[in-house]
């Protein structure tokens, strides 16, 4: 059987090979074409960060090198209206795969069909390569869109299985984004039989200023239990809604954003707000500062303060050298929310590539 198989193979290899030769210099054109067709379609893009932490914690030091994203992705456009993205981490597993269709002549009207980043907060939608701080999102941020700080939902990068409608009016001043998902993350079937649904509302009222509203509605299915919310248990099917209000000024001088979030988890209110942002100093230089305030519970005294102070260097496009001071006034430790200090220092370097045929 198996020798059947390889001289079945071998005749069909033969077969094309000889059909490819017999078309010889007519169909060499149709080739070039067909491939000048293709790259000009197709973007490429990539990038890794990685570093060195040093923490001290509860008296004690550690230190370690660590890679935290090696990610590619490509997207297609296969018509001026349909799209398709493809998105792997190498670290960790494949992030992102939808479709994309236009269906207004203008940016008014776009369907999406697959995985991708929920529309909750202004962080959450935004590349780890565009944000400040080398920890990245801010703790309500990580907490509340299941970036993966929230044991019941488990890490799921931010991102969810779903559809998605979005588009922009009025000169670009206004966009709006509408979510169905199934509330459970990456690469998994819903839990139970209720979607989630998140809004978005962007609005741009002067140059450089954006404000921002989210909101969700949606029911979550508990994948382990969690210190923040000891009444919930593994299995169980229990209310999960946040909102947010926030802001984004980008200027020549400043660059600065913040977000006030709330989240409900059954009957466990969650509340957190943060401001950051950076200042150029010099040559590609900027000083990097950011106060982060987020109560994970706020019946049971689960409130945590963290402050950011570091620089970066940007030694080629999206290319740069970041170095940090992190404190954070409380911790968890062997299943306990712990209130004292916790100091940590660190490093990463960031490299990403970009490649589009230049039109």
């Amino acid at each position: 059987m198996r020798k059947t198989k390889l001289l079945s193979t071998a005749a069909l290899l033969l077969a094309l090979f000889s059909s490819t030769a017999a078309m010889g210099q007519q169909s060499s054109s149709n080739d070039n074409e067909w491939l000048k067709d293709l790259t000009d379609r197709v973007q490429l893009h990539g990038y890794a960060q990685g570093g060195f932490n040093y923490t001290h914690k509860d008296g004690e030091d550690t230190q370690t090198f660590d890679l935290k994203r090696i990610l590619f992705w490509t997207n297609a456009q296969i018509t001026d209206r349909w799209s398709f993205l493809f998105m792997h981490d190498f670290s960790s597993v494949v992030q992102e795969y939808y479709t994309d269709f236009r269906i207004s002549n203008n940016k008014a009207l776009t369907v999406r069909l697959g995985q991708f980043k929920n529309a909750l907060s202004y962080e959450n939608p935004l590349s780890p390569t565009s944000m400040e701080a080398i920890d990245v999102y801010s703790e309500a941020v990580t907490f509340l869109t299941g970036c993966g700080s929230d044991p019941l939902l488990g890490v799921q990068y931010g991102r969810d299985l779903g559809l998605a409608v979005f588009g922009e009016t009025n000169d670009g001043k206004v966009r709006y984004e509408l979510n169905v998902m199934n509330g459970q993350g990456i690469n998994k079937k819903d839990g139970n039989k209720e979607k989630d649904f998140i809004g978005r509302l962007e609005y741009h009222p002067a140059k450089g200023l954006n404000i921002i509203a989210t909101g969700q509605l949606g029911r979550g299915h508990a994948i382990a239990t969690s210190l923040y919310n000891p009444s919930i248990q593994v299995g169980d099917n229990y209310k999960r809604n946040r909102w947010t209000v926030g802001f984004d000024y980008k200027s020549k001088g400043l660059n600065v954003h913040g977000e006030y979030l709330e989240g409900k988890d059954k009957d466990a209110t969650s509340r957190g707000a943060y401001i950051t942002g950076n200042v150029p100093l010099g040559k590609g230089v900027d000083f990097v500062g950011s106060y982060d305030f987020f109560n994970f519970n706020t019946d049971l005294d689960m409130d945590q303060h963290k402050a950011i102070a570091g620089f970066q260097y940007w030694f080629y496009q999206k290319c740069r050298f970041q170095v940090q001071y992190v404190y954070k006034s409380a911790y968890t430790q062997d299943g306990r929310f712990i209130h004292g200090a916790n100091h940590a220092i660190m490093a990463q370097m960031q490299i990403r590539l970009d490649y589009a045929k230049k039109k």
